[in-house]
């Protein structure tokens, strides 16, 4: 394989690269975010609208991202993007978010789901087992078993990237195939024509669903104009969240296979597969389980979808397919798939942290790569930075409070295009974004009208991730002036 000047080897292929982008998306939320967004929406029509408008707006963000990885194929990608629209002060704003938590974030939620979901086949793997108790600082077996995972998908991507995309070869074909028989199983034996009835006799009433914990009380609002469509923007932050990481594989520009090509090409091809089985597994949940029930329902098809259990509606689906051995099935398709995405995500965001020390942003270590032509430093110290939060469990916090941040840097970005298209006319595009300037201004507008829900009617989400990100800009100034940029 050719080898590029900044030592970088190419040795993603197209088909390595849809991987990337199929099983860095395909985590573990499409098991579990349809009961809160059943609750936000409260019908079956909204439910799969919600899923489809979410198709829409990522594929509309990958078609127009497209153009930025054709411009600039370069190992750092939505950082270099950033960086060349608006200067290195918004571009360190974003890579510092992506350390501090939305990657590393990501990565440990994804370890902790993988443990959890690996307790109901050795059941010692629980939150229950506390191995060592500080008091202030409870260890788990769960929590064990989230960092050897983390720290063993670290050391095989340390081996070079080949290493990764084979196990990302495996784990996303796997799960893609897995959810294709979850389809056609859950069609075949698990489908209820009175479910049926009951879901799609009223197809949009919708309505927003509130359990109160305390007393066990539901409350059902009827949901029309202005409301419904906060309904809908709310509801389309869980999903959104589970179609995330389409855009990590433009982090690789240096070491895919003719990039300019192939970035586009596996963006479309991954967004548009996913997009399709989301949307699908979606129809067969509602073929099997009622979407309204009961939280205190003594089965699963009398909780329904909004109260699956823990909002577990893939286990609740595979328990009315197939009783206790569909379950284990599901179980062990949902360690696959959470696997599978954390060596996505776990190979991917290092290659930002390496470009931000290339320009003098970042500690220089990270802008090195080892033997193998990856950046192990960066690989290390995310491991570590992601280990931490796993211990910490504050993870799920922090993600929450970047959803409005992560918003805002995809506006950005898009918006980058109608600068570059300025600023740089004359550079080579072997892509255009489709539909220019309509998609891209549409995928700005739908992310800017659910940034605007979220200030409004939630703003313990939003705010707290404008501060996490305002902290970047003395620590921009403070690295600025400690380190320099590093060439080639």
């Amino acid at each position: 394989m050719s080898e590029t000047s900044t030592g970088f080897k190419r040795e993603i292929k197209l088909f390595d690269a849809v991987m990337l982008v199929a099983g860095s998306m395909i985590g573990s939320g499409i098991f579990i975010v349809s009961a809160d967004i059943g609750r936000s929406v409260g019908s079956a029509g909204y439910l799969l609208l919600v899923w489809a408008l979410t198709g829409l707006m990522t594929l509309a963000g990958a078609l127009s991202y497209g153009e930025l990885t054709s411009l600039m194929p370069r190992a750092g990608g939505q950082y270099v993007y950033l960086r060349e629209s608006y200067g290195p002060l918004v571009a360190f704003l974003y890579g510092w978010t992506l350390f501090l938590v939305i990657q590393s974030g990501t990565i440990a939620a994804v370890a902790v789901a993988f443990a959890r979901f690996t307790g109901v086949l050795v059941p010692w793997f629980s939150e229950d087992n506390v191995l060592l108790d500080l008091g202030f600082l409870q260890f788990t077996s769960v929590q064990l078993l989230a960092i050897a995972s983390i720290v063993l998908l670290t050391f095989v991507n340390q081996q070079g990237v080949r290493n990764g995309t084979i196990i990302q070869n495996i784990f996303g074909s796997t799960k893609i195939i897995a959810l294709f028989a979850l389809l056609g199983f859950g069609l075949l034996l698990g489908t209820n024509s009175d479910v049926i009835d009951l879901n799609f006799s009223n197809l949009w009433d919708a309505q927003n669903v509130v359990l109160d914990k305390t007393t066990g009380t539901v409350t059902r609002t009827t949901l029309s104009g202005w409301a419904l469509m906060v309904g809908i923007g709310t509801a389309m932050i869980g999903s959104l969240f589970s179609s995330d990481a389409w855009n990590n594989i433009g982090f690789s520009g240096d070491e895919i296979v003719n990039p300019k090509r192939t970035i586009v090409l596996s963006m479309a091809i991954g967004t548009a597969l996913v997009t399709i089985l989301y949307v699908l597994i979606n129809v067969v949940y509602l073929t099997i389980l009622p979407l309204q029930g009961d939280p205190a329902g003594a089965d699963v098809l009398s909780r329904g979808l909004q109260f699956a259990s823990n909002d577990r509606v893939g286990t609740a689906v595979a328990e009315v397919i197939g009783g206790a051995p569909a379950t284990i099935a599901i179980a062990i398709l949902i360690m696959i798939s959470t696997f599978g995405c954390n060596n996505g995500v776990i190979l991917s965001a290092p290659r930002v942290y390496y470009a931000m020390a290339k320009d003098g942003l970042f500690f220089p270590n990270m802008a090195k790569l080892n033997k193998n032509g990856v950046p192990g430093a960066a690989l290390t110290i995310q491991c570590v930075w992601a280990s931490i939060l796993c211990l910490s469990g504050r993870y799920s916090d922090l993600l929450d409070y970047v959803i409005f941040a992560v918003l805002l840097f995809y506006i950005l970005t898009i918006a980058g295009i109608f600068i570059l298209r300025r600023t740089m006319p004359d550079a080579p595009r072997p892509y255009k974004a489709i539909g220019y300037p309509v998609l891209p201004a549409l995928y700005i507008l739908m992310a800017s009208f659910i940034c605007i829900i979220l200030l409004i009617y939630k703003p313990n989400y939003s705010w707290p991730g404008l501060i996490l990100v305002g902290v970047g800009v003395p620590v921009f100034y403070f690295f600025g002036k400690r380190f320099r940029k590093i060439e080639n």
